[in-house]
């Protein structure tokens, strides 16, 4: 196919799902209002985060601090950018309102404050100029540089004591000092902080953190690691446990799409000309072993070749992370990271999409973890696949609301 050929293709195809996302997301808005959802239940129907196991503590009480709570007020904002229906902006800002609550326990919070309120206060502010919005997201930032190591030069990942049960299920040991790649993607919250308050310090900490990640995180081929372990005492590497990928020295393909978008954001709010060549890196990574495997993501790139294992939320990601890489660069390079943007969009939209506007969810085939024995968090329908790609797809169009 020829260039000409294959453009005109991927302009109808986005056309096209433009279309049937405004028909979706409309009925998802009238149906979920201010619930916070993160995966479908057996009637393929959201249901609020607090109804579900993900909306628990450990002994059962309600917990609204769940890290992918940010993800549905952010879809709503995107429309709300896209469209001008006030619905979305009504429902997202409910939402919220819920949401405060998790800064009131410092406890609870982990690094996750980017996720959860980039994606509903400071967008509210970036569109509203809403005054709580921004008290609210300051907030959250004040706790997340509240969370950074002096002498390791990073942003712990997980509260709790060494031996939390977090730390058995991601590899063992004491958790006080690791840090994981993740975090790339909350930094934008502190680089926001910094230009609000006219106030440099919450920026040097994102860099100090995303340093750190570069030296330890990214390997020379473009692979990462999930987590990197330090001394919390001293800052001394120790190791760096397996995570949530196949295992331990393997590449989880959610903790790539990290890397990608994550270390890419950090060029665009600081112009480091080496957080654009890692995020390169990184991302030559990705597009080698997706070309392979008709550009759908494996869990992780160094998994068994059986059973094979998808993970739809690390595809939307990556294409993100490549549109934003591809924002950076010349014409003819951003031509190379766009069209695999496209590749991607295109092959997971064909194999995982549901637009039935009946049923709540675009995507499945999110994986949240490679080992599940369970098997309830195995490519199935997770909030973010769609936030990233409803991104992706109004970022193509160019109307979509810059949330990072």
């Amino acid at each position: 196919m020829d260039r000409e050929t294959m453009e005109r293709s991927n302009e109808e195809w986005l056309n096209g799902v433009y279309e049937k996302l405004l028909v979706k997301m409309k009925a998802e808005c009238r149906r979920v209002g201010t619930d916070i959802p993160y995966t479908t239940g057996e009637d393929g129907m959201y249901h609020d985060i607090l109804e579900t196991p993900y909306g628990k503590t450990p002994d059962g009480e309600p917990y609204l601090g769940n890290w992918t709570n940010g993800f549905w007020p952010g879809m709503l904002w995107q429309m709300y950018h896209a469209t001008g229906d006030e619905a979305y902006k009504t429902a997202a800002q409910g939402v919220e309102k819920r949401l405060e609550v998790v800064l009131e326990d410092p406890e609870a919070v982990g690094h996750d404050l980017g996720f959860m309120f980039l994606q509903s206060s400071v967008s509210n502010y970036r569109e509203t100029g809403d005054r709580e919005a921004r008290r609210r997201a300051l907030l959250a930032a004040a706790e997340l540089t509240a969370r950074f190591n002096l002498d390791g030069k990073f942003i712990r990942a997980w509260s709790g004591p060494r031996d939390s049960q977090q730390g058995k299920r991601m590899g063992g040991g004491d958790i006080r000092g690791w840090m994981i790649i993740d975090s790339m993607m909350n930094l934008p919250l502190l680089y926001w902080a910094s230009q609000e308050l006219d106030d440099p310090r919450f920026a040097k900490i994102a860099v100090s953190h995303a340093k750190t990640a570069q030296q330890y995180i990214v390997r020379p081929d473009g692979s990462c690691n999930h987590i990197v372990a330090f001394d919390p005492d001293t800052g001394e590497y120790i190791n760096n446990p397996g995570g949530q990928g196949y295992k331990q020295g393997s590449s989880w393909s959610r903790g790539q799409s990290w890397a990608v978008y994550g270390v890419a954001l950090s060029y665009r709010h600081t112009k480091d000309p080496s957080f654009l060549d890692t995020a390169k890196q990184c991302a030559h990574y990705c597009i080698a072993n997706m070309a392979v495997t008709d550009w759908l993501p494996m869990v992780d790139y160094r998994q068994p070749a059986q059973p094979v294992k998808y993970d739809s939320t690390a595809g939307m990601i990556t294409a993100c992370g490549l549109l934003e890489i591809a924002s950076h660069v010349e014409e003819n390079e951003a031509r190379f990271y766009t069209e695999a943007a496209y590749r991607i969009l295109r092959a997971c939209d064909a194999k995982f999409a549901n637009w039935d506007p009946e049923k709540d969810s675009i995507l499945t085939g999110g994986t949240y973890f490679y080992h599940d024995p369970s098997g309830e968090n195995t490519e199935l329908p997770i909030i973010y696949a769609d936030y990233f790609f409803i991104e992706a797809v109004l970022r193509l169009r160019g109307n979509e609301l810059f949330e990072w």
